[in-house]
């Protein structure tokens, strides 16, 4: 901590205080999105999408307000991908998540420690995300955007997840792993209807990035919740001020 001082925000928040595993799991996760990139090259925003969101998610995982920068690159990419797939749900999701990174922003500079629910609080919480995955699978259904069962998980319980990670709730990371899992099935089911000649919507190498994205966000939110979990988060995460 004391060293953490001896630096500015910006070097406080990038570079300080990481264990030996993270730094290693991290430079394999970016890894994997510039692999990804140069074995089918036709998405070069798919590519920064996979890159920021890797980088937003594991600040995240640290509890650094810097999460937010990279989460507005990833945002705003993501909606890009996410229109030209017709991933209604998640062009959708994406939008509030532009929104909500200046917010967040503002959120974690006034509150540095995380929290959470008492445990009949939070399975109501987990009740309504149900409901309201159901409620937007009918509505995604009708709008005729492409497998909307998976599409409305990340519509809806993402919505859930991302208010209460910017309000530093624990419980944003289990819903987190919901999230990324039915992520991956979705962006794979698109990615083999594009390599079979199912589909022409949206780009293989855009699809891939998203599948290796999300892959890396389901072990990043199952490591995140032991992290959170044991109060290493509080505080910036040890980056200081």
């Amino acid at each position: 901590m004391d060293n953490a001082k001896q630096h500015n925000w910006w070097y406080n928040q990038l570079f300080t205080n990481w264990k030996k595993f993270e730094v290693i799991y991290v430079s394999i996760l970016i890894l994997l999105q510039l692999v990804v990139y140069m074995i089918v090259p036709d998405s070069f925003i798919g590519m920064i999408s996979g890159v920021g969101g890797v980088l937003c998610l594991v600040y995240g995982m640290k509890g650094r307000k810097i999460s937010f920068i990279f989460g507005l690159v990833q945002c705003l990419a993501m909606t890009y991908v996410a229109w030209i797939s017709h991933a209604y749900g998640s062009f959708a999701m994406d939008i509030i998540y532009v929104i909500s990174q200046p917010i967040g922003w503002y959120m974690w500079g006034h509150d540095d420690a995380t929290h959470s629910f008492q445990k009949n609080t939070r399975r109501w919480i987990f009740i309504g995300a149900f409901v309201a995955w159901a409620i937007g699978w009918v509505v995604l259904a009708a709008l005729n955007g492409q497998l909307p069962y998976f599409d409305s998980v990340n519509f809806v319980v993402s919505i859930i997840a991302q208010l209460l990670y910017i309000l530093k709730y624990k419980e944003n990371w289990s819903l987190w792993i919901v999230v990324n899992i039915a992520n991956v099935l979705y962006w794979s089911i698109l990615t083999v209807q594009i390599l079979i000649g199912a589909t022409s919507i949206g780009s293989l190498g855009a699809n891939l990035s998203q599948v290796a994205l999300q892959a890396a966000l389901l072990f990043n939110s199952i490591y995140a919740n032991k992290v959170w979990a044991s109060g290493e988060a509080d505080n910036e995460g040890g980056a200081g001020k």
